[in-house]
């Protein structure tokens, strides 16, 4: 299976000073997964096998609600090319 990025913005409807700590739980829990993974300002890409990415998605619903969110927005994009696509093809000339 070719090597995918996927890129993930989770929004939890928790109290306003909650959001940050429950994004930090998610994030916490994909760097326990022991995938490749970027932080950003805006969302987390991820690199890996597809289905064990989407996996991941899924928990971090599951993550936020346990957290005490009513409802969790998400934004999910995925890079997949069949010779597969990493994340360091795409933004190298960019790092400083």
């Amino acid at each position: 299976m070719p090597v995918v990025n996927v890129s993930l913005q989770v929004i939890p409807r928790v109290e306003d000073e909650r959001i940050y700590e429950v994004v930090d739980k998610v994030i916490k829990y994909i760097d326990s997964a022991g995938v490749k993974y970027e932080v950003g300002p805006m969302e987390t890409t991820m690199e890996g096998e597809l289905d064990e990415l989407l996996q991941i998605v899924k928990k971090a619903q599951e993550i936020c609600v346990k957290e005490g969110a009513s409802r969790v927005l998400s934004v999910v994009k995925i890079d997949y090319k069949p010779e597969g696509v990493t994340m360091n093809e795409k933004i190298y000339k960019y790092r400083k």
